[in-house]
């Protein structure tokens, strides 16, 4: 069995103590269940490439291959 390649799951934040983000974070945990900031940040995370797959896809010309993808 070959072993597992360990990637980034999530980014703490910069700041660890801004009252604004940790209402926020408080606020999604609460609404959508979640057991800790973690699973916060690593949706997060996620999001923010997804976001940047999509600008770099939308920064490519219209007839290159790796932006029509029908």
């Amino acid at each position: 069995r070959a072993p597992l390649v360990q990637r980034k799951v999530c980014v703490a934040p910069r700041r660890p103590f801004e009252k604004a983000r940790l209402d926020q974070e408080l606020k999604l945990i609460g609404e959508y269940g979640l057991r800790n900031k973690r699973e916060v940040w690593r949706v997060k995370y996620t999001l923010a490439k997804i976001r940047k797959a999509a600008r770099e896809l939308l920064t490519l010309d219209e007839k290159d291959g790796k932006r029509l993808f029908e």
